[in-house]
């Protein structure tokens, strides 16, 4: 790293706010580019901008990026995304162990003894019956912040097989694992910096980086899969994180990935995709070269319907009417085929309910993998297979029953759906695959934990990545996030809208409210949406694009204090090409606190795969919109959704604020 980046290096937190305000001169352009080693495909002048900002904070600070400066800028490859409920991700998990050969390092902010984490501790045990069987042994390393006293004295201390093994975390001990060397980390700083990572890197070839934890609830979650050079990247800052001694040491610790070639892009991979771009056996095109053209965000038949920016409801129980589900419906499948798996588009009706709809029904369907009856797969191919099966309707069943019984799993096994039948073609893809690449240009775009109870650690690559994306736009902005209240950020957005980008907010409703109400966290989500609608003008409102998670299997938001469908995907996406993925939420915490990991990529085309993904795979885009009048969610009667607090919540706001934050610290709360 040379001694100055660019003249719009930042010295404290006020400068953050100055990111993107500047244009970064052509020469300012070429250090950026000349910083990184992007492979076969060059970075796109947006992606230089984004990352020219982020690496601009580390001049005084080179910590703050928690990765070497030198593997900042990187490339890879990604054959996966996921967006579902955490089981299908520790599904996955569990898959990449029991394949591992040398080591596997897993970071997650909370583990908690679980149906989540008997996926992982079945797993480690048959790595070890594997790796005895080939007469070898395997390295792994777990990090995880649960709260302690010990962490007053030491952030970083290796948790005993006493403590690990017990009732709380529930890891396997030494004897039901002989063939794996297991050592445990808790790693918090006092007070406020918390180790917020969720990430996985398995042989120093493959590496995961997700948004959950190791826990059972309610939440939507995302995942991606990275390999190639990158993953040298994710192991520098994985070694950086755990800040001590391995004992023992890492087997692949002089084995780099840049130098072992894409692994996943096999000709089993090829297989997993028919000629006309779907899983094959399925319906939903996840190819984004054979996707038919779509406006992205929106649902055109919802809101041609809805001109007044009302939500789409009509009587008294919330249901979507007739006329503008078949609106919806039709506009996805005029003057399109449906390769024979189309049954009906017609939302089911009152006379329909004692004869269900035709199902599309798998044959011999492979058994689900579950937390205490594995079904292991050999490679992400069969894994695909194995889970798209199991979204497909069982006999009896319609398709929104499928994926209702799929977001229930664990947590909710007899909460209803309310939503129509969807068209086949956007059935939910919980695994989504992408077709082989070449590497295309990625950056480590992170943060370091910070602990004192101030706003002093703002300049940091994540916060300079999101402040430039909005700054930098010129055409749109995506961000989903639980929590999304961070005090520059709000000014950014409205900034946005006020220029002419549009800036589309996915956020879940009620997420944390009474945490985010302590002092200095910035406000619940309702607040935040009414104050940043209010500070616009007329026409920057109407760019301003403010929904409710809603989730695949209902027609209006649920509080995530019920605990029933949440949403805790963490993404950002630029112009429709930039992506921004990983563990950081668009609150106070995030930005100013925890360590948060995030990549950044340049790719039109896993981007568009991400935005049509997120569309199939929930119903925000539909049901979810908030009036750009003031800012509220409201029912055809002009009710607020049950539950909600609304965006005043009351003058003992801050006694709600400690109830969070206990919440938090039982594993409870929002993270």
């Amino acid at each position: 790293m040379t001694k100055r980046c660019s003249r719009s290096s930042m010295n404290g937190a006020g400068h953050l706010r100055d990111i993107g305000k500047r244009s970064a001169t052509p020469e300012e352009l070429d250090r950026a580019r000349a910083s990184g080693k992007w492979g076969p495909e060059e970075p796109s002048e947006l992606f230089l901008r984004l990352y020219h900002d982020a690496r601009s904070t580390l001049e005084a600070h080179p910590e703050s990026g928690m990765v070497s400066p030198s593997l900042m800028g990187s490339s890879g490859t990604m054959p996966l995304t996921i967006i579902s409920v955490i089981p299908d991700i520790v599904r996955h998990m569990s898959n990449l162990i029991v394949r591992a050969e040398h080591e596997v390092f897993l970071a997650t902010n909370f583990w908690q003894n679980s149906a989540a984490a008997r996926y992982i501790v079945n797993a480690m045990k048959e790595l070890s019956r594997r790796a005895g069987e080939r007469g070898s042994r395997v390295v792994m390393k777990i990090i995880y912040d649960r709260g302690s006293p010990r962490q007053l004295l030491d952030p970083h201390y290796i948790v005993p097989e006493g403590e690990y093994t017990g009732k709380a975390v529930g890891l396997p001990a030494p004897h039901e694992i002989p063939n794996v060397d297991l050592e445990v980390m808790n790693y918090h700083h006092p007070i406020l910096g918390t180790f917020h990572a969720k990430y996985m890197i398995v042989d120093r070839r493959v590496a995961i980086l997700q948004s959950n934890n190791i826990q059972d609830n309610d939440n939507l979650e995302m995942m991606v899969q990275v390999e190639g050079p990158i993953v040298d990247s994710l192991y520098d800052m994985a070694q950086l994180s755990w800040h001590k001694k391995l004992d023992p040491p890492l087997p692949m610790r002089d084995s780099p990935a840049a130098e072992a070639g894409v692994t996943s892009f096999d000709a089993s991979h090829a297989e997993i995709f028919s000629p006309e771009g779907t899983i094959k056996g399925h319906s939903a095109v996840v190819d984004p070269n054979k996707m038919p053209p779509r406006e992205a965000y929106v649902s055109d038949a919802i809101n041609q319907a809805q001109p007044d920016e009302t939500n789409p409801r009509d009587g008294t129980d919330g249901a979507v009417p007739d006329n503008v589900a078949k609106a919806h419906f039709q506009s996805q499948v005029d003057g399109a085929e449906h390769q024979g798996l189309l049954r009906s588009l017609e939302p089911p009706s009152e006379s329909d309910k004692d004869n269900p709809p035709v199902h599309i029904e798998m044959a011999d369907p492979l058994p689900e993998h579950l937390a205490d009856d594995p079904h292991y797969d050999s490679n992400l191919a069969e894994e695909i297979q194995r889970i798209q099966a199991r979204v497909s309707p069982k006999p009896g069943e319609t398709q929104r029953q499928a994926v209702t019984r799929r977001l229930n799993h664990t947590v909710n096994p007899d909460f209803a759906g309310t939503a129509p039948e969807c068209d086949p073609r956007d059935e939910m893809t919980p695994y989504i695959p992408h077709p082989a690449h070449a590497p295309f240009p990625m950056a480590m775009v992170c943060r370091a934990p910070h602990g004192p109870p101030n706003h002093n650690s703002a300049s940091c690559p994540q916060n300079a990545a999101w402040l430039s994306a909005l700054r930098n736009a010129r055409t749109n902005v995506f961000i989903q996030s639980p929590t999304l209240n961070a005090e520059p950020l709000v000014p950014a957005i409205a900034e946005a809208c006020e220029r002419g980008v549009d800036v589309y907010c996915y956020v879940c409703l009620g997420y944390n409210d009474s945490g985010e109400l302590l002092p200095l966290q910035g406000g619940h989500n309702e607040m935040i949406a009414h104050k940043l609608y209010a500070s616009l003008s007329a026409p920057a409102k109407q760019r301003l694009h403010y929904y409710w998670y809603v989730a695949k299997d209902q027609t209006q938001p649920i509080v995530a204090e019920r605990k029933r469908r949440s949403c805790h995907i963490k993404l950002m996406i630029v112009d429709e090409h930039i992506g921004i993925v990983g563990n950081g939420n668009q609150d106070t915490q995030s930005w100013f606190h925890s360590q948060e990991i995030n990549i950044m990529l340049d790719s039109p085309t896993i981007c568009r795969a991400w935005i049509d993904a997120l569309r199939r795979n929930q119903n925000t885009h539909i049901y979810g919109r908030l009036s750009a009048e003031e800012g509220v969610w409201r029912d055809a009667q002009g009710k607020e959704a049950e539950g909600a607090m609304g965006v005043d919540p009351g003058r003992c706001s801050w006694a709600k604020g400690v109830v969070g934050a206990v919440k938090r610290l039982q594993g409870t709360g929002g993270f």
